[in-house]
């Protein structure tokens, strides 16, 4: 393929979420960018110079002077570089969704010229891209990938809330269907990219790449989840337990939890998926994920023990969650397990209320059902779940968190929010 100077190139980004919308703003600092999204109100969000996500600031928006906000295709058809960042979940049945995906391939197939380059940053398995992308583009174009088109893929690192790892000072994975486009990928990534770009040989090794990068962390994750509960059960401390192994230069820091979120979460799932297609079992990553899962109803059980004991009947009782977004400091609830926590109380009968200053409370109805409370009402609970590590939470303290408990009532620390003692059971 040509290579064109990279002032050439005119840019797409399709998908305008926690990813999207960094790379927009970075590139459109420098040049033409069109940011295209299917949500109308999400563009007049953009529009009006305000970002819902908290990934960039109204100032660094007002920065990117050629960004350019849509919901229509056509505005996309002077571009020559598309890259897509549309979310890849998983369904009920844990299985891979990839419609986001596909019908995204089918806008840039609509509007694909000879020479066009697709790079695509959402996380999928090994081998989608060619397999599950290309031939979409092709039949929706009526082009020939690596004749008339090529492919990149360039798998996003965003971590939501992150202030410190920005896009700009995270090394990027980049790749392309052959050298030249490989090569092209790598040039237009490295105008906005200060720490550098890493080539992979493929893209099916730059997939690889960032599948497991998350599957690793969710295997530590669900390894000290399970070692949470035997000293649960040992009477021991599971936080004294960690910063005692700490003080050796190997151990790594991970700390038991819940695991939801847009990647720990949910890329394990894609890894899975097409190693069983190949008809391989991968037993580690299964059980981590089984562990995982499981996190929300193991809490609940050892909230009831605690109630118990106090003779603080559940079905009936007042229960306070304070956090509903997948990590702190973060409006972001997708795939939030803590969703597994408010449903099984409300199952045993318990009426539970969420209070969550950072997420969207008409998003939390939208996803699941949940009304939030602004404000909880001092001495209600009879059990409050500390489930988020959000800084209001840290400042409020364990006195004024106290507060809205009756007496008696259970506190819970699921993110070790509050010193040892201050809280009646945690993690």
């Amino acid at each position: 393929m040509p290579e064109p100077k990279v002032d050439d190139v005119r840019i797409a980004v399709i998908g305008l979420g926690y990813v999207g919308l960094p790379l927009a703003v970075e590139f459109g600092r420098r040049g033409p960018v069109v940011g295209f999204d299917i949500n109308p109100a999400r563009i007049r969000e953009l529009r009006s110079g305000r970002d819902s996500t908290l990934e960039t600031s109204p100032a660094e928006l007002r920065a990117a002077k050629h960004l350019r906000f849509t919901t229509k295709v056509a505005d996309l058809r002077r571009c020559n570089f598309y890259i897509v960042t549309v979310p890849t979940p998983v369904d009920e049945f844990k299985r891979p969704d990839l419609q986001p995906l596909q019908r995204a391939s089918e806008t840039v197939g609509g509007v694909l010229k000879r020479g066009d380059i697709v790079v695509y940053e959402s996380t999928v398995y090994p081998g989608a891209t060619e397999e599950v992308c290309a031939p979409i583009l092709e039949r929706r174009s009526g082009l020939k990938l690596n004749r008339d088109f090529f492919l990149g893929y360039s798998p996003e690192r965003i971590n939501p809330g992150d202030k410190e790892h920005r896009l700009v000072n995270i090394r990027k994975i980049v790749s392309g269907s052959t050298p030249a486009a490989a090569r092209r990928v790598q040039a237009v990534y490295s105008t906005i990219v200060l720490a550098g770009t890493f080539l992979a040989s493929s893209i099916r090794v730059a997939e690889a790449a960032k599948v497991i990068e998350n599957t690793q962390r969710d295997v530590n994750i669900a390894l000290v989840n399970e070692l949470a509960m035997l000293f649960e059960r040992l009477g021991i401390d599971t936080e004294e337990v960690l910063t005692a192994a700490g003080t050796k230069w190997n151990f790594l820091p991970f700390r038991p939890g819940l695991v939801g979120g847009h990647c720990i979460g949910v890329d394990p799932y894609y890894l899975t998926h097409k190693a069983q297609q190949v008809g391989f079992h991968p037993e580690m990553i299964l059980a981590g994920r089984r562990t995982n899962d499981n996190m929300g109803s193991y809490v609940v059980t050892r909230v009831i023990k605690l109630m118990t004991a106090r003779r603080i009947i559940v079905p009936g009782s007042r229960v306070l969650v304070m956090g509903l977004t997948f990590k702190e400091n973060c409006p972001d609830i997708r795939n939030t397990r803590v969703v597994d926590i408010v449903r099984e109380l409300r199952g045993l009968g318990a009426r539970v209320e969420v209070h969550d200053p950072w997420a969207d409370p008409a998003e939390a109805e939208r996803e699941y059902g949940l009304c939030l409370v602004s404000r909880p009402r001092p001495r209600t609970y009879d059990a409050i779940i500390l489930a988020v590590a959000h800084k209001q939470f840290r400042e409020m303290g364990a006195e004024r968190i106290r507060a809205l408990g009756r007496r008696p009532h259970v506190l819970f620390d699921v993110k070790y929010v509050l010193p040892r003692g201050a809280s009646d059971g945690r993690l």
